[in-house]
């Protein structure tokens, strides 16, 4: 088989590397890449070259970065610092060789395939969409271990290769070069040529010198790593050991640097929260290839491709899910009956594509052109048209029946109505229509712009072809799904309501609301249960934990402190209310005086490992009930929609990896 790196010398006495992994999507460094690599080098160190240029023969990747499954079976820190230390080597030879080398990037260059291109002396990327470069080792609770921490910082200097660094993000082809992290971005149809062309001028005026970039002075540093500990609370050390290699191996030797890296490298990359990370990378990755396997006995009949979507109600989800397809080049109707909340639906998606555009998610005339692919229809007839109308109405069981009826009598016999609803069965609020194979839930998570999961929900009736349409709409979407059986609360509304139902009842026996949020938020969660029903809603809370109590009499024994809050005109943040568990005014947020008069409070009843394992048992234990009904199926299912659309803790890796595990502490 062809080797995943090979080389050539051209007339020119140019030497081409190509990484082309034949037996593999995208090309990562593993053993073999660098064994395949370090032979290149070898041959071209023998051979008459004046200059080699670095390159990747795939479509949209350069190098994906590292092996992550060879990694996280490295079976102690000293493995895993040798690791480190042998490809360190490898790029060390790069960066030495006998002749300028240009790094000639298309596609991401991630991680490991970053750190190849900053050991060469020269890097161009291509100006293509798909080139994304960068270190997000952190994101992943370990560090650049091949010369990442410190070659960057020695190129661009150390504040903004440690804020490179802490973001674990990869970034376009322009905004690297703006950083000095590439020297030149080029159409992608000139690379091969541009990178020839700096070649041979190096091969003949030689590899420009570099200024020492500034340094910062060792207050700001540890300025950076209090703050920087202190956000992450103990769930990714990763990034305060960055800080501490960026900080020791900027006045090192190069030699020394590496070997300060390596160590540390060591040290994360087998942690059990760096598993953990990685684990949680590999479930949301897994999403993104999900298919219907398993649901369905025959493989699904091919539907037209869904072109024009109606959304019913312009409310907040309604809105959020209307601006979100059009952004993503579908044609979008919005139908609401009442002309007031069209109009505030107007506002709040004008405000919603300023925020994408302000965060780089869209450039300005791609939100002119998603505006202009967006109508608004006061007649539920507008919707006619549609391959697929969503409802987002009120969470009623008779509303939605009425407005199943009602669209099955204006749409296209074909076209799938799908509901948003987050606990109701699909067959019960849209059984009734005809063709009920055609009806689903595809339910969306609030702020549809920045919740990256949607719960794909079947029904009795949905058929595969219909299903299978769905799925492909989530993923255009740029989505992630997981596939649900229609059940009360699907997967993630009834796990976590469950838990928040269990954190109301501790909060009714006495616990104060700090005493419980901070247990939570200590525990791993990003807001503790009593914040987070303010987030959703005191009214929404309530009326969900009626809905289980319906569906789930007996087990679920609903709690009344959201009930006497709601009944007091206590909402949380919802609508602009200011007050629920918390009091929310001039922009700061202390515990509500006022929720004394629901419960009294006290601090000190019950110890915070005590409270997290009593509220993560109840999870744990609905979940089990979960996949034992088949709403979902595997543990895995569990893991990422939890991780993904209810902010379970990635440094624990999913619920069900934690409690197989018997708890691992972030």
């Amino acid at each position: 088989m062809k080797a995943p790196v090979t080389h050539t010398v051209d007339a020119d006495g140019i030497g081409w590397i190509t990484f082309d992994d034949p037996a593999a999507r995208a090309n990562v460094l593993n053993p073999a890449t660098f064994a395949a690599l370090a032979s290149a080098l070898t041959a071209l160190e023998s051979a008459p070259v004046r200059a080699v240029v670095v390159r990747s023969a795939k479509e949209r990747i350069f190098i994906a970065g590292a092996d992550l499954r060879w990694l996280t079976q490295l079976p102690d820190t000293a493995a895993a610092t040798a690791v480190s230390r042998d490809g360190q080597a490898v790029m060390q030879r790069l960066a030495g060789f006998k002749v300028p080398v240009v790094c000639a990037v298309h596609g991401a260059a991630a991680g490991g395939g970053f750190e190849l291109a900053l050991a060469c002396h020269w890097r161009i990327a291509s100006d293509a969409s798909a080139t994304q470069l960068g270190l997000p080792e952190t994101s992943l609770g370990t560090i650049p271990g091949w010369g990442g921490c410190v070659r960057l910082p020695r190129l661009i200097g150390v504040q903004p290769a440690l804020e490179h660094l802490l973001k674990g993000q990869l970034i376009p082809a322009a905004e690297a070069q703006r950083l000095g992290m590439v020297d030149e971005v080029v159409p992608a149809a000139e690379l091969t040529a541009r990178a020839r062309a700096a070649a041979l001028r190096l091969a003949a005026e030689g590899v420009p010198a570099r200024p020492a970039p500034a340094q910062p002075d060792a207050a700001w540093l540890d300025e950076l790593k209090r703050k920087t500990e202190a956000k992450a609370r103990g769930q990714n050390p990763a990034l305060g050991r960055v800080i501490d290699v960026v900080a020791h191996g900027r006045s090192l030797p190069m030699a020394e640097a590496l070997t300060v890296e390596a160590e540390v490298f060591g040290e994360v990359m087998t942690s059990a929260i760096c598993r953990n990370l990685v684990h949680a990378f590999f479930l949301r990755d897994g999403a993104k290839k999900r298919t219907l396997a398993g649901w369905f006995d025959d493989a699904p009949a091919a539907l037209s491709p869904i072109r024009k979507v109606g959304v019913v109600g312009a409310g907040v989800m309604g809105s959020g899910i209307a601006q979100w397809c059009a952004a993503r080049g579908f044609a979008v109707v919005l139908h609401d009956s009442q002309p007031a909340a069209l109009e505030r639906a107007q506002t709040v998606i004008a405000g919603l594509f300023a925020e994408a555009v302000k965060r780089g998610k869209l450039t300005e005339s791609a939100a002119a052109e998603a505006r202009a692919r967006l109508t608004w229809g006061a007649n539920l007839a507008a919707c006619a048209d549609c391959d697929l109308v969503i409802e987002a109405v009120i969470e009623n069981v008779a509303a939605k029946q009425k407005l199943f009826g009602e669209l099955a009598a204006v749409v296209r016999p074909d076209a799938l109505l799908a509901s948003n609803t987050s606990a109701l069965p699909i067959e019960e609020i849209a059984g009734h229509v005809p063709n009920p194979a055609r009806t689903l839930g595809i339910h969306f998570f609030n702020p549809v712009s920045r919740m990256p999961l949607v719960e794909l929900i079947l029904g009795r009736e949905t058929a595969a072809a219909p299903a299978a349409a769905a799925l492909g709409l989530v993923k255009t979407l740029g989505k992630s799904p997981v596939i649900c059986r229609s059940s009360p609360g699907f997967l993630v509304t009834r796990v976590l309501f469950f838990y928040l139902n269990e954190a109301c009842r501790l909060r009714e026996e006495g616990l104060s609301t700090e005493a419980l949020d901070t247990a939570m938020r200590d525990w791993g969660w990003p807001m503790g249960p009593m914040r987070l029903i303010d987030e959703v809603g005191v009214d929404v809370t309530d009326f969900i934990f009626g809905e289980m109590a319906h569906y789930f009499p007996g087990r679920f024994q609903a709690t009344s402190i959201c009930a006497r809050l709601l009944a007091a005109g206590l909402k949380g943040r919802k609508n602009g209310a200011s007050s629920g568990f918390y009091a929310y005014a001039d922009r700061k947020e202390t515990v509500n005086p006022e929720m004394a008069k629901f419960a009294p409070g006290k601090t000190s009843a019950m110890d915070a490992a005590t409270i997290a394992g009593r509220l993560m048992g109840v999870m744990v234990a609905e979940a089990r009930r979960c996949l034992d009904e088949g709403v979902v199926k595997t543990p895995e299912d569990v893991d990422f929609a939890l991780l993904s659309g209810a902010g379970f803790p990635a440094c624990r890796g999913g619920l069900m990896r934690w409690a197989q595990s018997g708890g691992v502490a972030c």
